[in-house]
């Protein structure tokens, strides 16, 4: 006795066929990280900016601020942190208008993928590109400025999670600003003036502690303050945490503030973002 096998039905072969969740969450990032490189202002401001600025600042300052951490020990951590949050913050702040104002967002609306995987998209392409920024100016400052990497495992994990929970809380933060933007001129107009504030008054380019006490009240407020001070406690010694505002590195405190500014930033993004612009409606 023979039996035949049932041919597969249109609806069961269409499935087998259809690529998975992650595997379209991994094309759309392979696309933007494309579509980033292909657009050279991006990789020269965002690749090169951090660097040119450890290049001019080691190069000018010298000597040490106190307990023997060098100014270039200092410095690093903050450019850390600039880095990721130019390339997700100030990036996607920028280019998102870009897209709604040509359509694009329009389309991948109306497009049968699941919205997420655009999302999904982004943020690999943040990732990515954030590790190699990274790893590119930790390579350029040990090889120019003899800067020192840490010596334990505890202190990498620690410089783990602050890269995460920041870049997410940019990420988020980058998505929920670029609806403020009402065309693609003016997306860089909203974001940059924005990036460059919290740049001077969170301790990127001069030593926190000699800000104002106003100006470090308002930076406590933004993600990158706790950033780069999460960050000086991987790359500097535990008694520097004495010179902090708050007696310590309150490591603590840096994960409570960045994880709040990624649950506001996901609420936000639900609330406000849009696929087209205000007179497509």
């Amino acid at each position: 006795m023979t039996t035949t096998t049932k041919p597969a039905t249109p609806v069961a072969a269409t499935r087998s066929r259809r690529p998975r969740a992650g595997a379209l969450a991994l094309r759309q990032g392979r696309l933007e990280i494309t579509q980033f490189l292909r657009s050279r202002e991006s990789v020269v401001f965002t690749m090169g900016f951090p660097i040119i600025m450890i290049l001019i600042f080691a190069s000018i300052f010298h000597g040490t601020i106190g307990g023997g951490v060098k100014f270039t020990q200092y410095f690093i951590t903050g450019m850390i942190a600039t880095g990721l949050m130019t390339v997700s913050f100030q990036n996607l702040g920028i280019w998102i208008p870009v897209e709604r104002d040509r359509g694009v967002l329009k389309r991948y609306r109306g497009t049968p993928m699941p919205k997420w995987v655009w999302f999904a998209g982004k943020v690999i392409m943040v990732v990515a590109i954030g590790i190699a920024e990274t790893a590119l100016l930790l390579a350029v400052a040990v090889a120019l400025f003899d800067l020192d990497l840490p010596g334990t495992a505890a202190k990498w994990f620690t410089f783990g999670w602050v890269a995460v929970l920041g870049v997410t809380a940019c990420t988020l933060s980058g998505i929920a600003i670029s609806s403020v933007a009402s065309s693609a001129r003016s997306g860089s107009a909203v974001v940059t003036p924005v990036s460059l504030v919290l740049q001077f008054i969170s301790g990127v380019f001069f030593v926190f502690t000699d800000l104002p006490t106003w100006m470090q009240q308002v930076a406590a407020l933004f993600p990158l303050k706790w950033m780069c001070q999460g960050l000086r406690s991987v790359f500097l010694p535990e008694s520097f945490g004495a010179q902090e505002p708050g007696g310590s590195f309150e490591l603590g405190r840096v994960a409570m503030v960045l994880a709040l500014w990624c649950v506001i930033g996901v609420v936000v993004c639900l609330t406000t973002f849009r696929w087209t612009t205000k007179r497509d409606g």
